[in-house]
C-alpha cells in the first residue's frame, strides 16, 4: 500500500517526498479533481492524503470521492500552514460522526 499526498504548498510535498510519499501541488478545484482521479486510478495507492486548506476550498468535492469510492482512503492532513491543531480536525470528524461535542 502506497500514500499519495495532494497539497497547497511545496514544502509540505518536500518534507513527506523525504520519507518516501509520492504526491503533488495543486491550486485549483480542477487540479484537485484531477489529483484524486490519478490517486484512484492507481491501484498500489491506499492512502491520500489532501491538506485541509485544500479539503476546505473543496469540501464538496472531497467529500463526494470519500462517499462513493471504497479505495483509496482519503485523509484530510494539517500542515504547518494550516490554521488548525490536528486535534481540531479529530473533535470535528468525531462531533460530526457521532453528533458529540468534545
Amino acid at each position: 500500500m502506497k500514500y499519495f499526498l495532494i497539497s497547497d504548498n511545496v514544502d509540505t510535498l518536500a518534507g513527506m517526498r523525504l520519507v518516501g510519499v509520492r504526491g503533488v501541488v495543486v491550486h485549483s478545484q480542477e487540479e484537485v479533481k484531477a489529483a484524486l482521479e490519478k490517486a484512484c486510478a492507481d491501484p498500489d495507492v491506499g492512502l491520500v492524503l489532501i491538506t485541509d486548506k485544500l479539503v476546505a476550498r473543496c469540501s464538496e468535492l472531497v467529500f463526494s470521492y470519500k462517499l462513493t469510492r471504497k479505495r483509496p482512503l482519503i485523509v484530510e492532513m494539517p500542515d504547518r500552514h494550516s490554521d488548525q491543531t490536528p486535534g481540531d480536525s479529530i473533535r470535528r470528524y468525531i462531533s460530526e460522526v457521532v453528533g458529540v461535542k468534545i
